[in-house]
């Protein structure tokens, strides 16, 4: 993947750690204008920093903001366009991983809040400058976590049976199920939504969890991709010539493949889009 990105404009979301910095920093080497989403300002000026030393491009800037939370959104969706008319690349990488059942301070619970609403949220209030600077492409990280979950709709949020795998499946197989959507809506207007699995990547997801999670976490990384290869297909996505104008697929190690059956389920999109859209209200 050659392809220069000089000139281009690129979002991206969990941008100062794991797959996220990866994306961003090969980004910026490729020539993009990045903007790199997080929570944390200091982290966000030292990760700039170190992007902008080992690549040698000054165009970077940041947007501090917690994407759990509908505000937190807005703040990024209106400092973003206070900047920037167009937008050439949209990633929406950040997420988490919850054990236990907690509650964004929208009230609304923290894997749903932030692995699909955040998606779901910004994508819709960027679509304008995106169809500014079409063609354009949206990134969905997503997970092989997808596959063999349903979605019940009369308990979106978990409140009964949670599980911090169950929750974190349910939320990947919303990323594909709003992708596809998202594709279809697109259809014709220059822009295209496709999603990934990374595999399974050496990151801090899931090291919120307490000291037993962490150490499960330390006991595998030896067995997981390094964060660069885990960024490897979001790059593809984002830069590649291959897919251009290719929209609504889902993709593991830079291939298109079968995601799972409930993924293709029109009338589970459709709701999930109507259920998500009264959220962000």
């Amino acid at each position: 993947m050659s392809v220069s990105m000089q000139g281009k404009i690129v979002l991206v979301t969990g941008a100062t750690a794991g797959i996220g910095l990866a994306t961003a920093r090969e980004l910026a080497r490729k020539g993009a204008q990045v903007t790199l989403v997080g929570r944390n300002p200091a982290r966000l000026a030292a990760v700039i920093a170190q992007i902008s030393s080992q690549t040698g491009n000054p165009h970077l800037e940041s947007i501090s903001a917690d994407l759990s939370t509908r505000a937190g959104v807005q703040l990024v969706a209106h400092e973003f366009k206070k900047r920037h008319t167009c937008l050439d690349v949209l990633i929406n990488n950040a997420g988490a991983f919850f054990n236990s059942r907690q509650l964004s301070v929208d009230g609304l619970e923290m894997t749903f809040a932030l692995n699909h609403l955040n998606y779901f949220h910004l994508t819709n209030l960027l679509l304008d400058v995106l169809q500014a600077s079409s063609p354009a492409r949206i990134v969905n990280v997503a997970s092989d976590a997808h596959r063999g979950q349903t979605l019940d709709f009369g308990n979106l949020q978990l409140e009964k049976g949670y599980s911090g795998r169950l929750a974190y499946g349910r939320s990947k197989l919303m990323n594909v199920l709003f992708t596809y959507e998202l594709a279809r809506r697109l259809e014709g207007r220059g822009v295209t939504a496709n999603a990934l699995h990374p595999g399974f990547v050496a990151t801090q997801m899931g090291m919120n969890n307490g000291r037993l999670m962490q150490l499960v976490m330390k006991l595998v990384a030896p067995l997981a991709r390094s964060p660069e290869e885990g960024a490897s297909t979001s790059l593809y996505l984002a830069v590649s010539q291959e897919v251009e104008g290719v929209s609504g697929r889902y993709y593991v190690d830079k291939y298109p493949v079968q995601s799972d059956p409930a993924s293709y389920d029109l009338a589970a999109a459709q709701k999930l889009w109507d259920a998500s859209l009264e959220l962000m209200a």
